[in-house]
């Protein structure tokens, strides 16, 4: 039996995280503008965790507000300032 996309993809990368099912509380996406072309940066909070989680797209996405995804992503650390904050740098979202 062929193995799911995500079951390759997290076998090929041990530190992804796979999450399904989990309610997007907050939805934020503004466009950044970067030497190789504007990006719409993308800031999810989510049901019962304390972290934003992060992506670019090219263009613009649906709003994910209230709705339940599928995310699979990978923990990191952001210095702004001097202050360390932990984000999570997602990969795949995907309405469930």
């Amino acid at each position: 039996m062929p193995k799911s996309p995500i079951k390759k993809l997290l076998e090929t990368h041990p530190k992804l995280i796979h999450s399904e099912n989990v309610k997007v509380v907050s939805h934020v996406q503004r466009l950044t503008q970067k030497e190789d072309g504007d990006w719409w940066q993308h800031t999810l909070m989510l049901q019962d965790y304390d972290v934003p989680f992060k992506f670019k797209r090219k263009k613009r996405y649906q709003s994910l507000q209230g709705a339940l995804v599928n995310v699979t992503y990978y923990p990191s650390v952001e210095d702004v300032a001097g202050i360390e904050f932990e984000v999570m740098n997602v990969v795949r979202v995907k309405k469930s």
